[in-house]
């Protein structure tokens, strides 16, 4: 699970410093009014958000904000047009379009465009897909199924960018130039801020596909839902997201302040540390870290397991240790025996072993598949044990629990 790539001739991965991606908007429809420039001021902005740090410029002429106007196909071919012919060759950074439709970012990549960001994941026309694969050029592709963003959950996010690899894959689009946006904010009314909550908290999740990350937190409305403050207030909040994306694995942070988000860029990358990873001749070894089943079939199927041995070994790639408190010495006795003998392991005292203590704590180890077993096993047995099945299911169920692990 090491990303290691070049996008555009800049060096893309884990061993390499995150890229700031600055966003260049002329859509008067968008929801942070500031960002909004004048076409003819184009230039001067792009040059100095260069200056500032950034490596990419994203270019946006049709706000995809829940809210807003909608504009039709040949207005926002009208107003991107100008700003690509001011930008060509005038500007030392990698040119992305922000668009979802095949006909403009045809006409974006004649004029010196390089990436094409597509917020619907080739989802708002298939054509998308035809027109990335003919020019061979890098795609941002956001976690969408019918509409933009409408993914609820990281389990979902992950669904929804697999199936859009996949599509794309099927249609030509060289998969390592593949760019994935978890697409963060309120895309639609449904997404509470709690599902961004965990998008940011699981970031670290999406790196199961081996590609480059990009995080699009800048001003976005959970940050204003925590802070109570609106989109022309949210700097300090997009700088906080910012660096919890790096640090767990963002390769690209879009934004609309380029100077403050490059330093945070800079120190967050710098502590991020490493993948473990080693390399002789042909071979390598890396750890593969998973958080849950679902990612852990990604990549076996990756590796050309079928769907069914997936589904097998997937309750076997997650470990937990669980510590249980309070046990009498027999129940603790008891649960090492049970988890032992499905190939878990239990510690405890010397003391409980012994039948020297009444009391014990005891630490359980085992795969989520060991552990189910065992809960299971335990329901059967006398004393107290039921109850601490039931505890213990709660207890690992609660790792996925959105409401549980954000509502305060």
């Amino acid at each position: 699970m090491v990303v290691d790539t070049e996008i555009c001739g800049i060096k893309i991965g884990d061993q390499y410093p995150a890229h700031v991606m600055g966003i260049i908007n002329f859509s008067p429809e968008s929801f942070y009014g500031n960002s909004v420039i004048k076409p003819d001021s184009a230039l001067e902005i792009a040059l100095k958000m260069v200056e500032e740090g950034a490596t990419f410029l994203d270019l946006g002429a049709r706000s995809t904000w829940i809210h807003a106007e909608p504009i039709s196909r040949k207005q926002e071919l009208e107003r991107i047009l100008p700003v690509l012919e001011a930008l060509e060759g005038n500007v030392d950074a990698i040119i992305s379009v922000d668009t979802m439709f095949p006909e403009i970012a045809e006409e974006a990549l004649k004029r010196g465009a390089e990436i094409i960001n597509d917020v619907s994941g080739f989802t708002a026309d298939p054509r998308m897909i035809e027109v990335v694969a003919d020019y061979g050029c890098p795609a941002v592709v956001m976690a969408s199924n019918k509409i933009p963003g409408d993914p609820l959950g990281m389990d979902a996010i992950i669904e929804s960018l697999d199936s859009i690899i996949q599509a794309a894959e099927a249609g030509g689009i060289n998969p390592e130039k593949l760019i994935l946006d978890p697409a963060s904010g309120r895309w639609i009314e449904e997404k509470l801020s709690i599902y961004d909550f965990e998008t940011l908290d699981d970031f670290e999740r999406l790196k199961i596909f081996e590609k480059p990350l990009l995080a699009a937190v800048s001003r976005k409305s959970f940050i204003g839902d925590v802070l109570g403050k609106p989109a022309t207030e949210r700097l300090y909040g997009s700088l906080a997201a910012a660096a919890i994306a790096v640090y767990k694995g963002a390769h690209i942070v879009r934004t609309h302040d380029v100077p403050e988000t490059a330093d945070v860029v800079k120190l967050s990358g710098a502590i991020r540390s490493r993948p473990s990873i080693v390399k002789e001749g042909r071979y390598e070894v890396s750890v593969v870290e998973v958080k849950t089943p679902q990612d852990a079939a990604i990549a076996m199927r990756e590796l050309g397991v079928t769907t069914t041995g997936s589904k097998v070994m997937q309750g076997k790639s997650i470990h937990l240790m669980l510590k249980i408190r309070n046990l009498t010495t027999t129940e603790a006795l008891i649960i090492k025996q049970e988890i032992l003998a499905r190939g878990g392991d239990a510690a405890l005292t010397r003391n409980a072993v012994s039948h020297e203590t009444e009391m014990t704590d005891v630490l359980v180890m085992g795969t989520l598949l060991q552990l189910g077993r065992l809960a299971r096993k335990l329901e059967g047995q006398a004393r107290s044990l039921p109850l601490i099945a039931e505890m213990i299911r709660e207890c690992i169920a609660k790792r996925s629990d959105l409401e549980y692990r954000y509502l305060r």
